[in-house]
């Protein structure tokens, strides 16, 4: 770890002035960039600038460029759109336009933009950049500056965040604004359904992604619809006779409605538009079913941003910031981008033309290159989709003889039953007999154990909690009775899906290998848990829908105190030892502190906090927010904080505490965990049913190695199988915590949003290297590994 001082000095941005532009369509999440953009130059000492109405405001200049302050995005990030203005200009694609536009940013010294948009917007900006020199030439020849301006000021600087709905920007995972966009749809979708299975109807739904599938496949993916049709890959001629046959069989199959989901863009193999009321009017025709149609438009842009859109925009921010700091004259222009769990840097124009050749390859009608050019997470989505939307007629899928159960073992989390679905139905097209246990290893061990077939999960991604039921017994006190209802059901592998008890459970079935040997059988275990506190991986399917119901709420206890000035909230969140919740809740809520266990802390920093918000109460920032997890600290409970900060704070603020309980674990799934959910236990499956192959042997399975009891987890951006027992020593099983975990790395930005005066504290200084950009050798292998795609 560098000296901080020495850090500091070397990236400090004094006599930079940054600005700060939307442009293009806009999207939820791009306020949270804008904060992050703001508050990280500040931080550095960098003056930072509001250009208002995207490049349009660049070209007028005067009161559109603005020197923003602290307070000046306070309240932003909730909001939806983009608080700064968006516009189309045609005069910034004229030379006169960007001659304006440069002779307005050197008057007022800003050599750094910014710039959030769609890949015209980039594109727009890495122009500006390249005729720069020319640009300040021509100003000096006419006399509008002087020399001296124009060597000061000679070099631009341009960093880019991809903020569209669309996800239509190769290089990045996600954009800023998907995430919400599909909340959006699935809010849709959730209500539909209730009103379609009432009248037993059909329901044909309109997506934004006039380029793009990637809304209508991931929706389509979240609610199981029955139909999706993307511009990536039309479908071949005689696709409306298979599409009527499908959903003519689901509601033979007593399936009460059909959802058909199609992107505006969506075209067939010869380059016709596919309309919503041509899919309508072929149903009507065809099936004579009772069907609506319904077009989402701009309500997908809309509302308020999810958690992840807040993050992930905060983190961009931050990283776009520090990329100016380090940029010089020769540094080309670079977007920021997501890649797993880390914001990386790409060079602009590669990702542009990327871009630009997907729609290439779609124009020249090669739709399997515009899928790859995609990305994997494209690619992969598409072949999720495709294997749990088609059933295969039994004549076509070979029995295998082989029995897998599933079961649900823990605390509820919502995605477990998109989970479930998926392993049922990828299970019975590779043709094996699935079994439901009901209520996890007890009522396995009570022989709760049912054939489960493809018509019972249907509509389960949905649905929130555990519809297999779910108990936190482990198998110790069991592991007879266990044995013996895997021996009476001939349970050749097993999948368990669920928390930290489903962990344990599967060490200790592991464990007593030697004395049952019904239990040499291959096991997998899928994270789900809201915590997020599973060794082996950085994400566990129910934490996103918690994050969200975190976010809402403290959205929600905001707004309550902009009617009461001077309120300081203290939230508590669950997570058992783990403060994931906490604080990546603090950081997409822009709370003021997050105590957790992981970080100890004294009543020096409870002072501390409590005089940076007296500070705060002074500004024009007159609420407080400050999450708290559950078992942080055994004496400073919610209570002592809430008194504590009551006592200190009188005269100048109130304080109010809220403790959220079991509402983070309830509610419909967010699209993020049905993905997931969807995803990761399908490949849990595959897995499954390649280790039954491997240990078939003289007529039985026999599994007894080590690598036949697997964790399956999410580590960066690839799922990745581990033994459970080589998990032991990444493992704090007295906190029921990973020994070490990757969001750490987000508090010193959380502390850095939040604080309106600071400096390197001790409490700061632990993960600096990373937020500041100063990567470890691996994080910088992973950058170079995604440049090289």
């Amino acid at each position: 770890m560098p000296d901080s001082k020495k850090f500091f000095e070397n990236l400090s941005g004094a006599g930079k002035c940054i600005g700060v532009l939307t442009s293009g369509g806009d999207a939820q999440g791009m306020n949270a960039a804008v904060r992050a953009v703001v508050r990280m130059g500040i931080y550095v000492r960098a003056k930072v600038y509001f250009i208002h109405e995207g490049y349009q405001g660049m070209v007028d200049g005067g009161d559109n460029i603005k020197e923003a302050t602290w307070e000046s995005v306070s309240s932003m990030l909730q909001l939806g759109g983009t608080v700064i203005g968006s516009a189309r200009c045609k005069e910034f694609r004229t030379h006169e336009g960007r001659l304006r536009a440069a002779l307005n940013l050197v008057r007022l010294g800003i050599t750094n933009l910014c710039v959030i948009g769609g890949d015209g917007s980039l594109t727009g900006a890495n122009l500006f950049r390249t005729e720069w020199s020319g640009l300040l030439e021509e100003l000096v020849q006419t006399g509008q500056i002087d020399e001296q301006a124009a060597v000061t000021h000679s070099a631009l600087h341009i960093v880019g965040m991809v903020g569209s709905i669309d996800n239509d920007f190769c290089g990045t995972d996600m954009t800023i604004g998907t995430d919400s966009a599909l909340h959006r749809i699935i809010e849709v979708v959730d209500a539909i359904m209730t009103t379609a299975q009432s009248h037993q109807r059909t329901f044909v739904l309109e997506v934004m992604g006039r380029h793009c599938g990637y809304l209508a496949l991931v929706s389509a993916l979240a609610c199981g619809a029955d139909w999706v049709l993307i511009p990536e890959l039309p479908p071949e001629d005689g696709w409306e006779e298979q599409m009527c046959q499908k959903l003519s069989e689901n509601r033979a199959d007593k399936k009460r409605l059909n959802i058909i989901i199609i992107a505006e863009g969506a075209i067939d193999v010869h380059n016709k538009p596919i309309t919503t009321d041509y899919v309508k009017d072929l149903v009507v025709r065809s099936l004579g079913f009772d069907t609506r149609v319904t077009i989402l438009g701009h309500v997908q842009r809309g509302g308020t941003p999810s958690a992840f859109d807040r993050i992930l925009a905060s983190r961009m921010g931050v990283e776009a910031v520090l990329a100016l700091l380090e940029a010089s004259p020769d540094t080309p222009a670079c977007v920021v981008s997501l890649r797993g769990n880390q914001a990386i840097r790409l060079p602009l124009m590669e990702c542009v033309q990327m871009t630009q050749q997907v729609q290439k390859a779609m124009d020249e009608k090669n739709f399997e290159e515009a899928v790859k050019l995609r990305g994997r997470s494209f690619e992969n989505n598409l072949n999720t989709y495709k294997l749990l939307s088609y059933r295969k007629p039994d004549s076509e899928v070979s029995k295998s003889s082989f029995n897998v159960a599933v079961l649900n073992v823990g605390a509820p989390a919502a995605g477990m039953n998109a989970a479930v679905r998926s392993a049922v139905r990828v299970g019975i097209t590779e043709g094996h007999t699935m079994f439901a246990v009901q209520d996890g290893f007890e009522g396995f061990s009570k022989g709760q154990i049912n054939e489960i077939k493809w018509g019972d999960v249907g509509g389960w991604t949905g649905q929130g909690g555990s519809l297999l039921g779910t108990k936190r017994t482990l198998p110790a006190n069991h592991l007879n009775k266990i044995a013996e209802q895997m021996r009476i059901h001939n349970i050749n592998a097993l999948l368990v899906i669920g928390g930290f008890e489903a962990y344990l459970g599967l060490l200790e079935l592991l464990a007593a290998r030697s004395k049952h040997p019904e239990l040499c059988v291959p096991m997998v275990m899928v994270p789900s848990t809201v915590s997020n506190n599973i060794p082996g991986s950085d994400l566990s399917i129910g934490a996103d829908t918690a994050l969200n119901a975190i976010t809402n709420t403290c959205d929600r206890i905001k707004q309550s105190a902009s009617g009461t000035k001077r309120r300081v909230f203290i939230i508590e969140t669950m997570g058992g030892y783990c403060g994931y919740l906490a604080t990546v809740g603090a950081l997409a809520a822009g709370a003021d502190a997050a105590y957790i266990y992981e970080e100890p802390f004294t009543i020096r920093d409870l002072q501390t906090n409590v005089e940076h918000l007296t500070e705060k109460m002074k500004t024009g920032i007159q609420r407080g927010l400050v999450l708290r997890n559950e078992s942080c600290n055994e004496n400073f409970t919610t209570d002592f904080i809430y008194q504590l900060y009551s006592e200190e704070g009188k005269g100048v603020f109130d304080c109010r505490k809220n403790v959220l309980g079991h509402m983070q674990q309830g509610g419909a799934p967010s699209p993020f965990d049905r993905n997931f959910g969807t995803k990761i236990a399908a490949k849990a499956i595959q897995w499954i049913s390649k280790k039954l192959k491997e240990f078939y042997v003289e007529g039985r399975v026999f599994a007894n190695t080590e690598d036949s009891a697997c964790l399956l987890g999410m580590r960066r951006r690839a799922l990745v199988f581990q033994p459970v027992t080589e998990l032991k020593e990444e493992s704090d099983f007295v906190h029921r915590i990973p020994k070490e975990q990757w969001w750490l790395k987000l508090r010193p930005l959380m502390k850095i949003l939040a604080k309106y005066k600071t400096s390197y504290d001790v409490s700061d200084s632990g993960q600096m290297e990373h937020v500041f950009g100063l990567r470890t050798k691996e994080e910088k292998e992973v950058a170079k590994e995604a440049e090289e795609e």
